[in-house]
């Protein structure tokens, strides 16, 4: 087990982290080229670097897809996101990773059959960061401004502390992918979904 670290994590700094990523950097500069509205590189491709650091592994260590939304709703179409996803794939080939792109204008469309659980239209692309399981999760970097958008802060991620996210409290879930997570970096503590009210 490894402490997190003693200094305060600042957004430049976990931008920095994340970046020390090169498939981070790249897909960043690369992604812009598209101009697709409102695209933010997210999930675990970022926080995961915070994590290995602290541990002293590579950045990429455990990534197993790097994660782009997007916000399109003048074609809420499986053909348009496809079209968008074949792009991407041909943008990043070289890279030799799985790159995941979703359209948050649709997820809406698909989610309960593939989840069997609720979820609403969204109206922004942020509003599916900010429906990660896990509050310390939700961040993501714009491709074209490279600011960060992290609603519920760094705190909690530099400590290492997995929370019920509020927003979408799915407790079953939840501790589904906390457990993931903790077998990788056994110094995350989670936090009980019945503590958050949500059992």
């Amino acid at each position: 087990m490894n402490p997190p670290q003693a200094t305060e994590l600042t957004p430049a700094a976990f931008i920095a982290q994340a970046l020390s990523n090169p498939v981070n950097a790249e897909l960043l500069q690369r992604l812009d080229s598209l101009r697709l509205p409102q695209c933010h590189l997210t999930a675990g491709c970022l926080f995961q670097a915070v994590w290995n650091r602290q541990a002293g592994r590579a950045p990429d260590w455990g990534v197993k897809d790097y994660d782009v939304f997007y916000f399109d709703d003048a074609d809420l179409s499986w053909e348009a996101e496809d079209r968008v996803i074949r792009a991407v794939q041909a943008l990043t080939a070289d890279l030799r990773v799985a790159v995941e792109v979703k359209n948050q204008a649709r997820v809406h469309l698909w989610y309960r059959s593939r989840f069997q659980a609720d979820y609403p239209q969204l109206t922004r692309a942020t509003d599916g960061i900010d429906r990660y399981l896990i509050a310390c999760t939700c961040v993501g970097i714009d491709t074209r401004s490279r600011a960060l958008y992290a609603p519920n802060g760094l705190d909690e991620l530099q400590r290492g502390i997995l929370r019920m996210n509020p927003r979408f409290a799915q407790p079953a879930m939840f501790r589904d992918k906390a457990r993931s997570y903790q077998a990788r970096w056994p110094w995350l503590s989670i936090v009980p979904a019945e503590e958050e009210g949500g059992a």
